[in-house]
């Protein structure tokens, strides 16, 4: 059994909360899978201050914000697999979701008691923009940094869905948003393969068998 978390970063309850609610759907119908749902709407997280106190105390969480922020630390630990979901915001991603990531540092303090904490967890990203080529790729980009940055293992949708799923709710909210089917289908199938990779990690399944390195590295 593996839980799925995803967190919406929008302010708002539209296009990328209806999105991540129908991949989450797509992922709890393989057989272990749970899933979670988090929105960052209407909570109170207050900047990251740099101070250090998560480090130099070896704790898990900010010492320094007693906010909406501090319940949310064991519950992305918990977790064995993530979907982060952002609309576009300026070609990046929202406010609430950049301080979100930003609020992970005391994440140091895991990692320096066992390195590849991460390593046995799969996050997959989403994003929704009000236009075609509104900046899903380089938000995409932003959420999958996080990702790189904590040695998460991130999970590609394969043929067509390099890194991501990408949206375009024609800025109509969530009825925009239905309405881009290929954008609908590559979201669920990134939750799935999220989803898949990390039930293999869990019950420690053979992955398939990977072709030589030829360049000799």
């Amino acid at each position: 059994m593996i839980k799925l978390l995803g967190i919406c970063g929008s302010p708002r309850k539209a296009a990328t909360e209806y999105v991540l609610t129908e991949a989450l759907k797509a992922a709890a119908s393989i057989e272990g899978v749970t899933t979670e749902l988090i929105t960052l709407r209407n909570k109170k997280i207050n900047f990251c201050l740099h101070c250090d106190r998560c480090v130099k105390n070896g704790l898990n969480y900010c010492p320094a914000h007693n906010d909406d922020m501090r319940p949310l630390y064991q519950v992305f630990y918990d977790a064995d697999a993530y979907l982060l979901a952002s609309p576009v915001y300026n070609m990046g991603a929202t406010g609430q979701m950049v301080t979100f990531l930003n609020r992970f540092r005391p994440t140091y303090t895991l990692l320096k008691k066992d390195p590849f904490y991460f390593s046995r967890k799969v996050g997959g990203a989403i994003t929704v923009g009000g236009t075609r080529n509104g900046g899903q790729e380089t938000t995409l980009n932003v959420l999958l940094g996080f990702y790189y940055t904590h040695g998460i293992l991130v999970a590609s949708g394969g043929l067509g869905i390099y890194h991501g799923a990408a949206i375009w709710s024609q800025d109509r909210r969530a009825e925009g948003a239905q309405e881009d089917l290929l954008g609908l289908t590559n979201a669920q199938t990134i939750a799935r393969r999220v989803a898949e990779a990390a039930l293999m990690i869990k019950q420690g399944l053979e992955p398939p068998t990977l072709a030589p390195n030829v360049t000799g590295r």
